[in-house]
């Protein structure tokens, strides 16, 4: 019984931020109740293959290792690694997970009345990892956080509205960084690697050109469902586009949603700056982990050259349709940390791929299942709890026993 009445609480005090219609399944124009569990039914699918593909790349990375005969230095190499510096590349991840929880915190702190909970968000965290990890180009993470969040107490709509925040945001924070990373070092990677970083250039761009579509989609929705729309019926005409009702809810309804998700936050800018913030921060706890490894092996290299070079190569690797970017991550890496590493780039790039990709998927797994217990205070309530505490202007009066504090209603 307790269980159900904060199952009831929490839905009746889901976020009022985004008024977005959600009707029941089946209805044309309205969001299928039953998509987030369909996806996540589709996600685990595509995980489940993703680990068999991947494990198959271990055992043939192995074989190469044997048959080219370097597994000798290999082995001696993983022999003299030192342990202190690997350590501090976890540590490193952990803080790439901190922010990514945190930058989630933010968005659910501008909704009020918000029933998600911080170990929600580690759970919404972690999911991206595991399913993004395990499928191509990461396209298992943004459904199955949608899920997580479902579970929350929010509607499809109002979860989807969080998650596209938040996935925008990254994205932003991806291109911007690259792009300084490219301004600043422009030079040193010409000079280093030669002509090869035109590719990057031109994975720099596509990755612009699909932040600025994503950026077209919130700004100007009626045109690009005017547009959408019209491209759906040339292609049915001519029979060349299959199931055109999903293609149908994806241009008019997902399309707006995105949209709205996106004006409603872009109104707290402030809070919109703060996550650009974060999420940079975030991404350079991950871009920096390769200098560690460097160090774990008693290489030197300059800080800010392993920075702008972990950025290229994990701008590759997304752009690579296999589960964990396999071929664009292991070719990017050769590539721009060859030289660094020299004999022991086979050691360093397994050290690396463990950090930030091996051991990460399988540690998110017992995180999937977090459950914030307690729902009746939001986050936002929380944090001005903590304010007036440390300002000592706290006169919250205490609770009774089992008694059950609820947000206004705005």
């Amino acid at each position: 019984m307790a269980q159900d009445t904060e199952r009831k609480d929490s839905t009746t005090h889901a976020s009022k931020k985004v008024p977005l219609k959600v009707e029941s399944s089946g209805v044309k124009g309205g969001v299928n109740r039953n998509a987030p569990m369909d996806d996540e039914a589709e996600n685990r699918m595509k995980a489940r293959k993703g680990a068999l593909f991947l494990g198959v790349v271990v055992i043939l990375y192995i074989a190469y290792l044997v048959i080219s005969g370097q597994m000798i230095q290999f082995v001696e190499a993983l022999a003299n690694v030192d342990l202190g510096w690997v350590a501090l590349a976890g540590v490193c991840f952990c803080g790439y997970f901190f922010f990514g929880v945190i930058a989630y915190a933010i968005a659910v702190y501008i909704d009020h009345d918000s029933p998600v909970g911080v170990r929600d968000l580690m759970s919404v965290e972690a999911s991206g990892i595991f399913f993004g990890n395990l499928t191509p180009m990461m396209a298992g993470a943004v459904p199955s956080q949608i899920v997580r969040l479902t579970r929350t107490g929010l509607e499809v709509g109002e979860a989807s509205a969080t998650q596209f925040t938040r996935f925008i945001m990254f994205q932003f924070g991806v291109v911007l960084f690259a792009a300084i990373m490219l301004f600043a070092k422009l030079g040193f990677f010409f000079e280093t690697y030669g002509d090869i970083v035109v590719l990057n250039l031109i994975v720099f761009g596509v990755h612009f050109l699909e932040l600025t579509a994503l950026f077209v989609i919130c700004l100007c929705p009626n045109f690009v469902m005017k547009v959408g729309n019209a491209l759906i019926a040339f292609l049915s005409d001519r029979g060349w586009l299959k199931n055109v009702d999903h293609w149908n809810d994806m241009v008019n309804v997902q399309v707006m949603e995105f949209s709205k998700a996106f004006m409603t936050a872009a109104q707290d800018l402030p809070s919109m700056g703060l996550t650009l913030i974060v999420t940079m921060a975030q991404l350079a706890c991950f871009y920096m982990i390769p200098w560690f490894v460097l160090n774990a092996f008693g290489q030197k290299g300059d800080f800010l050259n392993c920075l702008a070079a972990g950025s290229m190569v994990q701008m590759v690797a997304t752009a690579v349709p296999l589960p964990g970017g396999t071929g664009g991550t292991e070719g990017s890496f050769y590539m721009f940390y060859g030289t660094m590493f020299g004999t022991s780039i086979n050691a360093g790039f397994l050290v690396w791929r463990i950090v930030t990709f091996f051991a990460p998927t399988i540690l998110s797994v017992p995180l999937l299942g977090l459950r914030s217990r307690n729902r009746s205070m939001s986050i936002y309530e929380r944090v001005q709890r903590i304010k007036r505490k440390l300002l000592g202007t706290d006169k919250t009066t205490k609770l009774t026993s089992g008694a059950t504090f609820h947000p206004k209603k705005k």
